[in-house]
């Protein structure tokens, strides 16, 4: 912005950020900063951190923390990434069956902890004090103190050592816990850092190409 004063030109002493032009002609603001592409899953890590519970067919249960997940299909295909080698995917390679649980945000301290140590050492549910649930399609049992869980059957495992564990999951009931006062639920950033759910934002009437999906 110019202001002017008896006929002498100054400028607005208020700054902006200058954009940076570089090789190709494109424009870069100082303020925005880079990030190599194998750190993606820090901005797009968005959905719920989450618990995969198992059941091995020697009736060994145990919990693993995940990050990395998402909705595949409105038909109920999840994809999941649990690492090669975890005791939780070696149960799930064995009997095709896990439970996703969502945890609250209240949760969010156990969850972590849950991620520090591994199953081939110590029984997760009696350590951390969570109640196993029985569900009904799946062995591995439901987490009864998380939001929401859901039973799942491996619909395809063929990436699991290309791709560092992704794995194909098809929901097969979905149990809502009602009961919970604490209904957030909270997001890996990827480093370390989690985001809490805030405002509730109901955009329901705007969605008119999925009203579908809404009932």
């Amino acid at each position: 912005m110019m202001v002017y004063d008896n006929s002498v030109v100054r400028r607005d002493p208020v700054r902006r950020a200058r954009p940076k032009v570089e090789a190709g002609g494109i424009a870069m603001v100082e303020s925005i900063r880079r990030l190599p592409g194998d750190k993606a899953y820090r901005v797009l890590e968005s959905g719920p951190t989450i618990l995969v519970s198992t059941r091995n067919k020697a009736g060994r249960t145990d919990l693993m923390t995940v990050g990395f997940h998402m909705v595949v299909s409105h038909e109920g295909v999840l994809a999941a990434v649990i690492s090669p080698g975890d005791f939780s995917q070696r149960s799930l390679a064995e009997t095709g069956e896990c439970v996703i649980g969502v945890p609250g945000v209240d949760l969010a301290e156990k969850v972590v902890d849950i991620g520090n140590c591994s199953g081939y050492d110590v029984d997760k549910f009696d350590h951390f004090g969570l109640t196993p649930g029985d569900g009904d399609r799946v062995a591995a049992p439901l987490v009864n103190e998380c939001l929401a869980n859901v039973e799942c059957t491996v619909l395809d495992d063929s990436l699991v050592s290309d791709y560092g564990g992704l794995v194909l999951l098809n929901a097969e009931q979905v149990w809502v816990n009602t009961r919970r006062q604490e209904h957030r639920t909270f997001h890996h950033n990827g480093d370390g850092t989690f985001n809490a759910d805030g405002e509730f934002l109901d955009l329901r009437e705007r969605m008119v190409l999925w009203k579908e999906y809404q009932t």
